[in-house]
């Protein structure tokens, strides 16, 4: 080769260098620095002629200097076209003390003067912010986040992922995402896979289908997974965004459960209003065949026959109040009307409509300050009316019958409390006097049916709320029930 193709070469070389968009450096066997083109001026802040002759390890930030010369001793001993020190984080030293990140590639190049190495140097500070950015997006998401390559290795997994399936991070690192899978998904999860990097676009895993993820400790836990192509410096990889939806998925069956309870509720609440309706005109009828008989035979009867009609029309008056408590009860609730209501002025009228009964039972009633509130004002003034006729017809013989009305706001609910001095009700029968046509006094004892407390229970619910009582046989009672603002 002449002097002039050796000219002609080194002139292509050194413009080939001098375009390229990376820092290059040239540097022989000792380390030293023999080229660099423009680009490392450029990112380093030296001129050429400062960097020509001296040692590559001026370029390397102290903490790095001891083992490099070790490092290019092993290059030059092999030199190969490779990544220089793949799986570490590289960084480089500029002329003002300040270091960055760089990703170095290493090519050794025959010289007449030996082997050399070029080095090609990019400057990687933006794309480390950019990752940095991303890892904050992805630690600060409420969901667990999981990043997964083609072959299903985990390569990155933020809190809430330790926190759902209740790993370390190190331990799914690295680790293939089977792990977070119940067995018998695992062997079709591949598959399913592969079939997304062959068409990468951001959907729902398992539309249609029921997903379950496994913890650590083996228990299972419904999710949700979106997944979300990213392309990353290592190919294109899934992150996966999993929530748990346990929560929401037993709200949901509660809900269904509410509704056809609902439904049941109407179909017998339909049942009870035409068979109560029904029923009453076979009582009408037995009525005035025994109001017939008395007329028209009335002399002829034996006292015997009189005392068994008298004995059927008690049976069937009693069978009539009966039917039509059933009706009342059944109707309990239908076009109702939801209205603000001042429950002050409801106590008040209904303490005005039982003036009589309390005037003669000598009843004290003392009556808190009560709240205004959103309710089906009919209804809220018969659920009190009924509350303070117990109370009074349940008192102590002997005794002046005293009943205090208070409430109380009790988080969303307004809490309301009635006590009295009565009789007090065993508590083996708490449950039991919320049931429609339940007693526990012989009939004729006390006057009602048993359906008064089956009412009120009925009506709280209505407006969202519960009813219970504290009470010991002998020493009065105190029913609490709680109620709603609903909403209009």
């Amino acid at each position: 080769m002449n002097q002039e193709t050796i000219k002609h070469s080194e002139l292509t070389f050194q413009a080939m260098v001098e375009s390229t968009p990376n820092a290059i450096l040239l540097v022989n066997k000792e380390g030293k620095v023999v080229y660099l083109n423009n680009q490392s001026e450029k990112l380093f802040g030296y001129t050429r002629f400062e960097l020509i002759g001296r040692l590559v390890e001026e370029l390397i930030p102290k903490r790095f200097r001891t083992n490099h010369p070790k490092y290019r001793e092993g290059f030059f001993s092999s030199p190969t076209v490779r990544a220089m020190g793949s799986g570490r984080d590289l960084f480089a030293l500029r002329k003002d003390g300040s270091t960055f990140p760089v990703e170095i590639g290493l090519n050794p190049v025959v010289t007449a003067d030996g082997t050399l190495v070029l080095a090609s140097i990019i400057d990687i500070s933006e794309r480390k912010k950019a990752e940095e950015r991303f890892r904050l997006v992805v630690e600060s998401a409420p969901n667990a986040m999981i990043l997964v390559n083609q072959n299903g290795i985990i390569t990155l997994a933020n809190n809430q992922t330790e926190k759902l399936f209740r790993y370390d991070r190190a331990e799914l690192i690295g680790n293939k995402l089977e792990i977070l899978l119940p067995e018998r998904f695992r062997e079709n999860h591949p598959q399913h896979r592969n079939s997304f990097f062959q068409n990468p676009t951001a959907r729902s895993m398992g539309a249609g289908r029921d997903l379950y993820a496994l913890r650590k400790d083996g228990t299972e836990v419904q999710v949700e997974i979106g997944l979300n192509p990213i392309d990353t410096i290592d190919g294109l990889m899934v992150i996966a965004s999993v929530i748990d939806i346990t929560e929401r998925k037993t709200q949901e069956k509660i809900v269904l459960r509410q509704k056809e309870l609902e439904v049941k509720n109407k179909e017998l609440e339909q049942f009870a209003y035409l068979a109560s309706h029904d029923l009453q005109e076979p009582l009408r009828t037995v009525s005035n065949y025994i109001q017939v008989i008395e007329e028209d035979f009335g002399e002829e009867l034996n006292e015997e026959v009189r005392n068994s009609l008298n004995t059927i029309k008690s049976a069937t008056n009693r069978m009539s109040v009966l039917v039509r408590a059933l009706l009342d009860f059944s109707r309990l609730g239908r076009g109702k009307t939801l209205s603000y209501a001042d429950c002050n002025k409801v106590v008040s009228d209904v303490i005005s409509d039982l003036e009589s009964l309390i005037k003669s039972s000598g009843t004290k009633l003392t009556v808190g300050k009560l709240p205004r509130l959103n309710s089906y004002e009919t209804e809220l003034r018969q659920l009190f009316q009924n509350m303070i006729s117990n109370a009074i017809k349940f008192k102590k013989e002997g005794i002046r019958p005293e009943i205090r009305i208070e409430s109380e706001k009790l988080g969303e609910q307004w809490k309301f409390s009635i006590q009295d001095n009565g009789i007090g009700i065993d508590p083996m029968f708490h449950e039991r006097i919320f049931q429609i046509f339940q007693r526990l006094h012989p009939e004729g004892q006390y006057e009602g049916y048993g359906i008064g407390l089956a009412n009120c229970k009925k009506i709280v619910e209505l407006h969202g709320g519960r009813i219970w009582l504290d009470s010991e046989k002998n020493s009065g009672c105190t029913f609490h029930f709680t109620l709603s603002d609903l909403p209009i």
